[in-house]
């Protein structure tokens, strides 16, 4: 017995939009799209799409529709005008990045009319989304999730169902908070550079080619909580030793801000709580 492919409407074809509907425009998935702007509707129309003449009447044609706009308040609408059809049975996948209460509300508001919905927001910029390799992390329920989970495996290459509704977009909050905290850190580093009289462009290359090697960040990032590491956990060598290395590195980048009258606020905040978060005792070298 085949598996019944999915019809998937498109709304929101932005600067991510446009690219995820093209990959599906590619694929066995029917598609139609919307979008005030007509240039991506004429392009997605050349790729094989159907071009709706609007929300609702997307919402007509379709299994599942994909949401990319901007905010909440136009997720909101969108949704609104869905309901307005009075169509039941289809499943809503919401990737716009909303706020943590939004996904529920939305879901509470659709049960009503038959219709499901996910929080499917994504991670991997336009270049994941034209390539296929974005990270999409789903909060629905198991019915709703594996309603979209063909169309999302489309468009993405790490689909994960995070958990219930509103999950994917805390999964999203904590990746994004990392990605902004890092880049803060980051005008940081450059300021020490530039102070220290370097080529802030090579360091830009440096930190691009070692990330791509150690995985960055999220390089410490493999335990399934937060808690103390425990005498015979085998992490703990591993993270004495990064701690070690980066407190020592932290003391030494902090001191040469204090010669060059650079501020490093973030570097003075990471020294005092590298080690405690990554689970280890607070260090017996810790400066006051």
């Amino acid at each position: 017995m085949s598996e019944i492919v999915s019809s998937v409407g498109f709304i929101g074809l932005g600067n991510i939009g446009k690219p995820m509907a093209l990959r599906l425009a590619g694929s066995e998935h029917p598609l139609w799209v919307y979008d005030v702007a007509p240039d991506p509707l004429t392009e997605l129309a050349a790729a094989g799409a159907s071009v709706a003449s609007s929300v609702a009447d997307l919402a007509g044609h379709v299994d599942v529709v994909c949401v990319m706009v901007r905010d909440d308040e136009q997720v909101r609408d969108v949704v609104g005008e869905i309901l307005g059809t009075g169509r039941e049975g289809l499943t809503v996948a919401i990737h716009s990045t909303v706020a943590p209460d939004t996904p529920a509300s939305m879901e509470d508001i659709c049960r009503w009319h038959g219709v499901q919905v996910v929080d499917a927001p994504v991670s991997g910029g336009a270049m994941g989304a034209a390539d296929g390799t974005l990270a999409i992390m789903v909060g629905g329920s198991d019915a709703a999730y594996g309603a979209c989970a063909a169309p999302l495996g489309v468009m993405g290459s790490h689909v994960v169902h995070a958990g219930p509704i509103g999950a994917g977009t805390r999964m999203k909050l904590a990746r994004n908070l990392l990605h902004f905290v890092s880049f803060t850190a980051a005008t940081e580093a450059q300021r020490l550079a530039e102070a220290s009289g370097l080529d802030l462009v090579e360091l830009g290359r440096v930190v691009r080619h070692t990330d791509a090697l150690t995985g960055g960040p999220g390089a410490i990032m493999h335990r399934a909580t937060t808690e103390p590491i425990g005498a015979h956990d085998p992490w703990l060598g591993i993270f004495e030793h990064v701690r070690a290395l980066g407190e020592k590195d932290l003391r030494f980048a902090t001191d040469l801000a204090d010669d060059l009258g650079v501020d490093v606020p973030l570097a003075r905040l990471a020294l005092a709580r590298l080690g405690p978060g990554l689970g280890l005792a607070a260090s017996t070298t810790e400066e006051d």
